[in-house]
């Protein structure tokens, strides 16, 4: 799926507006910077379901330089079996994860979402792909983001679910269920086997 032009451009608008209010002192420019953040939020009022109030309070929750931000995914794997969550969002599975936060690294956060979200303790051992989204066909999301797959070994616990994955199990590699596409696609999860079948790959990136 192409990312629509209209989302690159706010995205763009966006980008210059934060930074100007960010960084710039002058009154004058700093009401142009604005001027230009208002232009991108009609642009995503125009295009989405977000009210013109809305799409001002989302860009304005972005200060500075805006940034991409970072969706980290745990792949845990049993044999020719993957270890899948029910999105309660959208009501279709994915790998266990959510956005990195502040003080955690990257693989202590797949951990963590293992546990939270599916029950298992669980260690990464191997980062399998750093990919750009925007570069993936998921549906055109409105913020910039990286994904990041780690590869996870299971060291304890039992599948539970949790009150944001109602839903947690094992599914064969050739029987997924309806994936939530803005999460993960069929052609990564795919990937993401055949790269754990090969201990000495580099990890993919766009």
């Amino acid at each position: 799926m192409e990312r629509p032009a209209w989302l690159a451009w706010a995205d763009t608008l966006q980008t210059v507006a934060a930074a100007g209010l960010a960084y710039c002192q002058n009154p004058f420019d700093r009401e142009r910077y604005g001027q230009i953040r208002r232009v991108a939020a009609e642009i995503l009022a125009a295009n989405t379901d977000l009210t013109l109030p809305a799409a001002e309070e989302r860009l304005e929750a972005e200060p500075g330089y805006v940034t991409p931000k970072v969706d980290v995914r745990a792949a845990v794997l049993d044999g020719d079996r993957v270890l899948l969550v029910r999105e309660v969002v959208d009501g279709r599975w994915s790998l266990p994860g959510g956005w990195a936060d502040v003080g955690e690294s990257p693989a202590e956060v797949a951990a963590r979402e293992v546990r939270e979200e599916a029950g298992l303790t669980v260690r990464p051992v191997r980062l399998l792909a750093l990919l750009d989204k925007q570069r993936h066909p998921h549906p055109p999301q409105l913020s910039y983001v990286y994904k990041i797959f780690f590869l996870c070994q299971v060291l304890g616990g039992s599948l539970a679910p949790s009150a944001e994955t109602p839903g947690v199990g094992w599914f064969a590699r050739d029987g997924l269920p309806p994936l939530s596409l803005d999460r993960i696609l069929p052609a990564q999860v795919e990937r993401i086997f055949r790269l754990a079948a090969e201990p000495g790959a580099p990890p993919d990136f766009d």
